[in-house]
């Protein structure tokens, strides 16, 4: 029991270091860290508004509310300064005749709220600026600019934080595992995406990267190099007509990287297979990136993907998404090389060949009538 429960462990250990190795996860973000970046960190307020849209939301509100709080709060020691030197205060006993900045300022708590009232433009008309102070008058107008400014900017970010094509691409889905079959009398690797919204992305592109190690002839190891990975779609690989799911697919010929792969030996291989589907959002016009990887364990040799799309009898198509990554099996060649053999000795049957060894003799016709 202990030795069972041993192996278990160590295989889940193992199984969850593979899965961690890898650049791109499931669900398309980069498992990547910077180091030793020489590069001051200021570079980073120097793009101020990529930099804010980045940030997560806990941090993007805590610079919205203080951002507001901040500014409400500044400003209000400056009108309670004003005050202060106007000698408006009640500590100071003005005389009844007395005309101050900013009528009804007894504090900081009542400067802070008048600040409040002038940058979000409230306006009770309980407190006001008189006309007695030039002062008051410049910082009434620099407030209410600077407060538009904050307004716009942190009122913005939102917007295209809550608008990014970012969120438009977590409504694309693709299979949980890849697939390797003949299609078309082809060995293939095959992928199933699919678009869950009615809307469509226009001009989508789908196209992969194979990521592995590889050593150079001068002896540099290479980690992380890529190679170029051509998908095709029976549509058509411009301009998709998304609006079901597509199957697109890979053919392993003598130039693609996985043709001396084998269904016995694809487990050993070490490399991750990251696919991308680019397109612009129909709704806002904006450009998107949907990705996800598949590692050697999730290339299933042998299958392929069950039909998902049928048609009522109401005459309406329907996309049934629990078969959207079932998988069944199907004879397939052990490997590509095997294929592509079995079909130059079928093509050869059908020719004749020369037998080097035979030697035609001439054989000269006599004739035994005489004339």
């Amino acid at each position: 029991m202990f030795n069972y429960l041993r192996k278990r462990f160590t295989s889940h250990i193992r199984e969850r270091s593979r899965r961690r190795a890898r650049l791109v996860s499931k669900d398309g973000r980069c498992n990547i860290e910077f180091g030793n970046v020489e590069q001051s960190r200021i570079v980073f307020l120097v793009d101020i508004w990529t930099t804010i849209l980045d940030l997560r939301w806990r941090y993007k509100m805590t610079i919205f509310i203080s951002a507001f709080l901040g500014s409400w709060f500044l400003f209000g020691l400056l009108w309670y300064v004003v005050a202060y030197i106007h000698k408006d205060l009640p500590e100071f006993s003005p005389s009844i005749n007395h005309t101050p900045c900013v009528e009804n300022i007894n504090g900081l708590t009542s400067a802070f709220l008048f600040s409040l009232e002038t940058q979000v433009t409230i306006g009770y008309g309980y407190r006001c600026v008189t006309e007695q102070c030039a002062t008051a008058i410049f910082l009434l107008i620099f407030q209410s600019i600077l407060g538009v400014i904050i307004n716009s900017f942190m009122c913005g970010a939102i917007m295209a934080k809550i608008s990014r094509s970012k969120n438009r691409a977590k409504t694309i889905t693709f299979s949980k595992n890849a697939v390797i079959s003949k299609r078309g009398g082809k060995l293939c690797l095959l992928i199933r995406v699919a678009n869950l919204r009615k809307s469509l992305l226009i001009g989508s592109h789908i196209y992969g990267k194979l990521l592995k190690t590889t050593i150079t002839p001068e002896g540099e190891t290479i980690i992380l190099d890529q190679v170029n990975i051509e998908f095709i779609v029976d549509a058509g690989n411009e301009n998709l007509f998304f609006i079901s799911p597509l199957t697109i697919y890979h053919i392993i010929d003598k130039n693609s990287p996985f043709f001396h792969m084998a269904a016995e030996t694809i487990l050993q291989q070490d490399f991750e297979l990251v696919v991308f589907l680019d397109g612009t959002v129909e709704a806002t016009s904006a450009t998107c990136q949907v990705r996800t990887s598949y590692i050697p364990e999730e290339v299933l040799w042998g299958y392929r993907f069950a039909p998902i799309v049928s048609k009522t009898k109401e005459g309406k198509y329907r996309v049934d998404f629990q078969n959207f990554s079932k998988t069944v099996a199907v004879e397939t060649p052990h490997c590509a090389f095997c294929l592509y053999n079995e079909k130059e000795a079928k093509a050869k049957e059908k020719k004749g060949y020369d037998n080097p060894g035979f030697v035609l003799s001439e054989v000269s016709e006599t004739s035994d009538t005489k004339m």
